[in-house]
């Protein structure tokens, strides 16, 4: 990657909203890993079975898929900090349910992939109005700086949230889940807080509801950079996503237990939130594009390496490698969509994004239970990642506009 220095990325810190949006934001990712190194173990200990693993991944994608349309239009029409202030409370009440769970020694699963649903739905309605929020705290000629900072500071809570989570849930999963919905409440108060607010946009004449709540997704299909960059992030890590089989490699495979589980979940972030950091102080400044393609290719063969490792030292290594290079994927697409998207359209444009990742992340989790059920856990991983490296040749060829992306600072609406 070419990169030069910037005198721009330290300003954005000089924003009080723009740094109540960053703790924020570190927070909630905290939270969220805590909670999920709880669920998947405690899971994972009753049913023993990949495939229930995959289910924690659909349970959430479900009502994500049904509800982040909808929420994009939501958070262009009304007040986004409001909209992420009660989205919080909402994954506050859903901390509760598994604390009550846990107390309460519940020994069948079905009662947990329900409150995965709600904190699924909550999860929906959060992400658009994050992601549009973002570009109102920060000039725009700062604004990949405040990406880059974001990302990595959401990762640094990716690294400590498993090894927190992992670590407390010797104490009981009740701990992890009561730790959580204190965050969440912590959360929703200091977004309150700040001063900034969206603009509410009216509603675009001569258009009906249907037509406006699905203006992001006709927006994204009428431009192949912005449907370039989401789908390849889709399809690489549907296939290639291994995380959701952690627990299996870490009580079955590498046999590590549950905080060996919390520094493997921890490894991607690590890689993630090092080259995050060095994207705030060196942003990407030349061929963004071939960057971005590049690194998904990496993330492929990483996915190979670590399916086929049985050495906890080198499955970390491959897991740091996966993670370092979904930032550069993270960075390039989430610079190219709020800079090619008019404010106005950025709420719905961002679910659209919100349920690529959702169905990547999420639906991939599903995914990986599945292949891991009919082919075994190794070869189910070691398939995906060979995926991904088809997926990144195919879409090579069918997006010229995205591998032809230079410098991320010339992309406009």
């Amino acid at each position: 990657m070419d990169a030069s220095p910037t005198t721009a990325s330290p300003s954005v810190f000089s924003h009080r909203d723009f740094r109540r949006y960053l703790s924020a934001g570190f927070l909630a990712i905290l939270a969220m890993q805590i909670q999920s190194v709880a669920v998947s173990w405690q899971i994972y200990s009753i049913a023993r079975t990949p495939l229930a693993l995959g289910y924690v991944g659909l349970f959430q994608f479900l009502p994500m898929m049904a509800c982040t349309i909808p929420a994009g239009h939501l958070a262009d029409r009304f007040d986004r900090r409001l909209i992420l202030v009660i989205s919080h409370l909402f994954s506050a009440i859903a901390a509760g349910g598994f604390l009550m769970l846990a107390v309460t020694r519940t020994a069948v699963i079905w009662p947990f992939y329900a409150v995965l649903a709600l904190f699924g739905a909550a999860r929906a309605f959060m992400g658009p109005a994050a992601q549009s929020f973002v570009p109102l705290l920060v000039p725009q000629d700062q604004f990949p700086q405040a990406v880059a900072w974001s990302s990595s500071t959401s990762q640094v809570a990716v690294i400590a949230g498993p090894a927190i989570g992992g670590a407390i849930y010797i104490l009981g999963p009740a701990v992890d889940y009561g730790v959580c919905l204190a965050l969440f409440v912590i959360i929703a108060v200091v977004i309150f807080g700040i001063r900034s607010r969206s603009v509410r946009y009216e509603a675009e004449a001569d258009t009906t509801v249907l037509e406006r709540v699905t203006a992001g997704i006709a927006y994204v299909w009428r431009k192949p950079l912005i449907l370039g960059a989401f789908s390849l992030d889709l399809f690489a890590v549907l296939l290639g996503g291994a995380t959701a089989l952690l627990p299996v490699y870490a009580r079955d495979i590498l046999h590590v237990g549950p905080l060996g589980l919390g520094v493997l979940r921890s490894a991607p972030a690590l890689g993630a939130a090092m080259l995050g950091l060095a994207l705030g102080q060196r942003a990407l400044q030349r061929r963004a594009g071939l960057a971005m393609f590049a690194c998904v290719a990496i993330f492929g063969i990483a996915t190979i390496v670590f399916g086929l490792s049985r050495n906890f030292a080198l499955s970390i290594a491959a897991l740091f490698v996966l993670g370092a290079s979904d930032m550069v994927s993270v960075y390039v697409r989430t610079t190219l969509t709020q800079l090619a998207t008019p404010d106005a359209m950025r709420g719905r444009v961002s679910a659209v994004n919100r349920l690529f990742v959702g169905a990547s992340n999420e639906l991939g989790e599903f995914e990986s239970g599945v292949t891991a059920t009919w082919f075994g856990t190794v070869p189910a991983v070691v398939i995906g990642g060979v995926g991904t490296l088809v997926i990144v040749a195919v879409w090579y060829r069918l997006f010229p506009s995205l591998r032809e992306v230079d410098r991320l600072s010339e992309v406009t609406p």
